[in-house]
């Protein structure tokens, strides 16, 4: 898979500012059937910086209700990656 197709989009909260400024530690959204490894090699070749640890995590999709359907709707379901980077280095415009 291209790295571009496994790393879909940072996720920024309070919580992973959070993380950032404290633990050197980047949240990403990524594809679902990437593993950690693939993860890994992603941001190393994207942002050229050294990966300690990925932790990821898996959301199912949430039940919602539709405006005008009376069949219920469902959200996406997603995975989340947070990447530790060594000490010292910083993903820039995250």
């Amino acid at each position: 898979m291209n790295p571009y197709d496994i790393i879909r989009k940072p996720r920024i909260s309070e919580k992973t500012v959070h993380l950032q400024n404290k633990f050197g530690q980047y949240t990403f959204e990524v594809h679902p059937s990437a593993n950690k490894t693939q993860i890994k090699e992603a941001i190393k070749s994207l942002w050229k910086v050294d990966v300690l640890a990925v932790n990821t995590q898996n959301y199912d999709g949430k039940p919602r209700r539709m405006r005008n359907n009376k069949q219920p709707g469902v959200t996406a379901s997603w995975k989340k990656a947070i990447v530790r980077l060594a000490d010292g280095q910083k993903i820039e415009g995250i």
